[in-house]
């Protein structure tokens, strides 16, 4: 019952965020094989890098370049499309979680757990707005 609660309140904050929740594999097909530019958040339920990448997710809503989609879905739970989201990631080994900014279908930047867990949140929102700035910038 807990890990439940857990789950919920992890997807109600991206909800709340304006992030779409993706939950089967043709969903995550139908977004990411669109033109344009998005930012998929790997969601978790890790307290320590969930902690860090929600909120830093949180975050690019705000910033001035902006994704064309802000999806995210939701490892261990979601297993469909998760797995089909990480087909998306080639040559990225899965990692929960992780941020993958895309472009026309195109994989262009990939953060990691390992880039999340251990950092500031700031660390992660200024590596998520180097990609935008690389990649979605207009």
């Amino acid at each position: 019952m807990f890990m439940n609660d857990v789950v919920q309140s992890a997807r109600n904050d991206m909800e709340e965020a304006g992030y779409q929740q993706l939950t089967t594999a043709a969903e995550v097909d139908e977004v990411l094989q669109e033109k344009g530019t998005a930012l998929v958040l790997v969601n978790s339920v890790c307290g320590c890098a969930g902690g860090i990448a929600r909120p830093s997710a949180a975050y690019m809503k705000n910033y001035e370049v902006q994704a064309d989609k802000f999806v995210t879905v939701f490892a261990g739970q979601d297993k469909e499309a998760t797995a089909q989201a990480r087909s998306y990631f080639t040559d990225y080994p899965p990692s929960s979680p992780s941020f993958a900014l895309l472009k026309d279908g195109e994989l262009k930047m990939m953060i990691e757990r390992h880039e999340i867990e251990g950092h500031e949140p700031i660390e992660v929102v200024q590596k998520l707005e180097r990609g935008f700035d690389q990649f979605f910038k207009s």
